[in-house]
């Protein structure tokens, strides 16, 4: 699990929180990702619902907010326990998916279907009302208009393999290729069949080595990000960039 991510949700509540949590598979992450995508599907079906049953079950004036994280393919395995957008929004209180792949259903039925002229590195899907896409904390903030609750947040990079690898690349020059590059991509960067997958495929292994605020790394997003889907009454953006310089703190620490 991040520690940034339970480290900033539980300093956004002071504690007053529970984390759920489970281990889809041995493998290391960016193996699963390639090869044991459906271990990962059922295990986040398998305890969210489990989750979701045992919280059903309390009174309904004493129930906790009940959010969904899931960051790479732990975001392919939240997506697995809904149907659809409203399926999910129907029973959960928020959710923040983090460099979601390429293959997540909801995810890509979202960005399939995202309001003419919006770009796929960076979608607006219905005007933003119930689900918004930020690669860093401008593209979040800048984003004006209602955004209902419950909300849900994509955060995702321009250079991130994870988010942009796909059997698609194979054949098919996608349209994050066809656009203008997205914040951090090269605009140097070209299609080209076989040869394009295989790039990606190859810096999928080393997604987590560029800096922070590139590639696979959100780190410095992440508590920007529980606070714009779930925050207590009265929170400010000065509380969320306090509790983001202690949570760089403390991690830097552990390291």
């Amino acid at each position: 699990m991040n520690p940034f991510a339970a480290d900033s949700i539980e300093a956004i509540y002071n504690g007053n929180s529970a984390i759920a949590a489970i281990q889809y598979s041995f493998l290391p992450s960016w193996i699963s990702f390639l090869v044991d995508g459906s271990a990962a599907k059922a295990a986040g079906n398998t305890l969210i619902n489990g989750v979701h049953e045992r919280w059903s079950q309390l009174p309904e004036d004493q129930r906790p907010k009940l959010v969904v994280y899931g960051e790479s393919l732990g975001s392919q395995s939240a997506e697995a326990a809904f149907d659809d957008l409203t399926d999910m929004r129907s029973q959960i209180d928020g959710a923040l998916f983090v460099g979601p792949p390429n293959s997540n259903q909801l995810w890509r039925s979202i960005v399939d279907h995202r309001d003419p002229g919006s770009p796929e590195v960076l979608p607006v899907y219905e005007d933003g009302v119930a689900v918004r896409f930020a690669s860093d904390l401008q593209t979040l903030e800048d984003q004006q208009g209602p955004w209902d609750e419950p909300r849900v947040l994509y955060l995702q990079h321009a250079s991130d393999p994870v988010v942009w690898w796909g059997p698609g690349l194979l054949f098919e020059r996608p349209n994050w290729l066809a656009e203008p590059p997205g914040a951090d991509r090269s605009p140097s960067m070209r299609w080209y069949p076989i040869v394009t997958f295989a790039q990606v495929a190859a810096d999928i292994m080393v997604g987590t080595s560029p800096p922070v605020g590139h590639g696979h790394n959100y780190e410095d997003l992440i508590p920007y990000g529980w606070a714009a889907v779930t925050s207590p009454e009265g929170w400010t953006f000065a509380d969320t960039r306090r509790i983001a310089d202690a949570v760089e703190q403390l991690n830097a620490w552990d390291e």
